[in-house]
């Protein structure tokens, strides 16, 4: 996915945030298996989903703080 106003691929918070907003199936596919690479990036994806997490509405990152706690509690 080509995040807007960024110029690289690296998972920043902006590039995460805007992978849980505006991505597609494949996108948080791309995401998921980065995590799985680096754990250190479920840190990122907690950051972003957390300013969030109160909006009820903000499923998607519902979704995605949820995946982060599970993964934590398997791994």
């Amino acid at each position: 996915m080509q995040h807007r106003h960024l110029n690289h691929q690296r998972f920043t918070l902006a590039a995460i945030d805007d992978v849980i907003r505006r991505g597609r199936w494949d996108d948080w596919a791309e995401l998921r298996r980065a995590a799985l690479e680096d754990p250190a990036l479920l840190d990122k994806i907690e950051r972003v989903c957390a300013h969030c997490i109160a909006d009820p509405y903000a499923q998607r990152h519902h979704f995605w703080m949820n995946y982060v706690k599970k993964h934590r509690d398997t791994s």
